[in-house]
């Protein structure tokens, strides 16, 4: 299965195969436990639940539920499976061998939040002329309409919160894998603040 819970770490360079200098994200890699097997006649559907980082501070219902897995992790995801892909068990450890260098993989994350936006910021609008009659109204939206049908349409693009969102990027690349350190090399824009938690599935 290729899938993991990562946690951001920052950035760095490395030099390819083509001898060329290229930008990568390291994720650090804890420990994945498997801590439930889902399948499709008794849940509905088909998949696995991972475990991430162990933690002392862990509420009770959670330290039963992966009690099998003789683990206590604090975060868990789920991954959709098909049946008999892979002979799992729970209790089995996933880590950074699972991929390879060069493999294609969807990166998903939290998007760094950066508060209430205006609409130039949100939505790369125009801003007004400065001149002219502007009267200092350049990086306000203007009329949002007044007539039919007389109310905002849902999804307007206006001022908001920018960010903090999920978010998936697709297609990205394994440039570098450490089993050692327990890291993985992701060439591409990963989503997220640093310390933030990643998840990278494989592309079929």
């Amino acid at each position: 299965m290729k899938a993991l819970i990562t946690r951001k770490i920052g950035m760095t360079s490395t030099i390819n195969e083509a001898g060329v200098v290229e930008a990568i994200t390291l994720l650090a890699v804890n420990e994945n436990v498997i801590t439930q097997i889902k399948n499709s006649e008794i849940d509905g559907y088909s998949a696995v639940q991972v475990g991430f980082e162990s933690d002392k501070n862990i509420a009770k219902a959670q330290i039963g539920h992966s009690k099998n897995a003789k683990a206590t992790p604090k975060h868990f995801r789920e991954f959709k499976i098909t049946d008999g892909e892979e002979e799992l068990t729970v209790g089995d450890k996933i880590n950074v061998e699972s991929f390879e260098i060069g493999d294609k993989i969807d990166v998903t994350g939290i998007s760094k939040g950066k508060g209430w936006a205006g609409t130039i910021k949100r939505h790369n609008f125009h801003r007004q002329r400065k001149t002219h009659g502007g009267k200092g109204n350049t990086r306000k939206p203007g009329s949002i309409g007044s007539m039919y049908p007389q109310r905002v349409f849902k999804g307007k693009k206006m001022a908001g919160q920018l960010g903090h969102v999920r978010t998936t990027v697709k297609n990205l690349k394994v440039a570098l894998i450490n089993s050692e350190l327990n890291v993985i090399g992701v060439s591409g824009a990963v989503p997220g603040p640093r310390k933030g938690i990643v998840i990278i599935k494989g592309v079929k």
